[in-house]
C-alpha cells in the first residue's frame, strides 16, 4: 500500500478500537464510504479482510496489552501521516453484580472498558492537537446512566466511569478545539446485544445506526459540541 498524501484535501484519519466486527467494523465501513482513512484495532488483525483499494489498514490492539498502543498509533501514522479522530469502541461485560464481583473481575472490566480507553488518549493526545480539531468518540452505553439489574451493575459501574472520562477529555480538550462525545446505546444487534436479551436482533438498534450518528459526530464542526447521544431501540421513560 501506498501511503497517502497529506497535503489539504487528503483523507482525514480515524483509529477505530474493536474494529473487526459488530458497531466498530459498521463504524468503519460508514467512514470509509465517506471518504475517510481508518486504522482498525484488533485482537486478530490477521482474520481482517481488507478492500486493497481503500484507505485503510488492520492493527494487532489489545486493551489490555500497553505495548500494543504505541505499535497501533505508530502504524497508523506510518501509513497516514496524521490523526483526526480515535473511536473507543472495544469493551467488555462480565454479567456480574457488585457484590458478586471478585476484585479481579472488578480490575479485569475497568482494564478493558475505562483504563484502556484513558490510556489510549493520553498517548495519542499530541497528535489529535497537532491536527488542530481532533475528535473523540467513545461508545459508552445506556448503562452509564441507570444501573437497570442487578447482574449488570459491575458493567453500569465501569460504564460510568468511561462516561466521566469522555466528559473529563472534553474539558482538556477544549483549549485545543477537540471534541469528545460518548454515544450511549440500549442493545445493539450485535453477538453481545443478542446475548444479553430475548429482543429479536431485528428490532434492536443496529451497528449502522450507531455508525451514522459517529460519523456526524466526527464531522461536526467544532462549534457544535455534543457531549452525549443516548440512543435506544425502544421508549424508555428515563436514564
Amino acid at each position: 500500500m501506498t501511503t497517502i498524501d497529506t497535503a489539504a484535501g487528503a483523507p482525514r484519519v480515524a483509529m477505530i478500537s474493536g474494529a473487526s466486527r459488530g458497531i466498530g467494523a459498521a463504524i468503519a465501513q460508514e467512514l470509509l464510504s465517506h471518504g475517510w482513512a481508518v486504522s482498525l484495532g484488533c485482537r486478530r488483525p490477521e482474520e481482517v479482510v481488507l478492500d486493497a483499494s481503500l484507505p485503510v489498514i488492520a492493527c494487532r490492539y489489545d486493551a489490555l496489552d500497553p505495548s500494543t498502543d504505541e505499535a497501533w498509533i505508530d502504524q497508523t501514522l506510518a501509513r497516514f501521516g496524521r490523526l483526526d479522530a480515535v473511536v473507543h469502541n472495544a469493551g467488555v461485560m462480565n454479567p456480574l453484580s457488585v457484590l458478586e464481583a471478585s476484585d479481579e473481575d472488578f480490575d479485569a472490566t475497568f482494564d478493558v472498558n475505562v483504563k484502556a480507553p484513558m490510556r489510549l488518549t493520553r498517548k495519542l493526545w499530541p497528535h489529535l492537537v497537532a491536527g488542530g480539531e481532533g475528535r473523540i468518540v467513545t461508545l459508552a452505553s445506556l448503562s452509564a446512566k441507570r444501573v437497570k439489574a442487578e447482574r449488570s451493575s459491575l458493567y453500569s459501574m465501569s460504564k460510568f466511569a468511561v462516561l466521566a472520562l469522555a466528559h473529563g477529555l472534553r474539558k482538556c480538550g477544549e483549549p485545543h478545539r477537540i471534541r469528545s462525545t460518548a454515544i450511549c446505546p440500549g442493545f445493539v444487534a450485535t453477538d453481545m446485544g443478542t446475548a444479553l436479551t430475548e429482543v429479536a436482533p431485528e428490532q434492536m438498534t443496529q451497528p449502522e445506526d450507531l455508525a451514522r450518528i459517529v460519523r456526524t459526530v466526527l464531522e461536526l464542526p467544532s462549534s457544535a459540541s455534543i457531549s452525549e447521544i443516548p440512543v435506544n431501540w425502544t421508549v424508555e421513560d428515563a436514564y
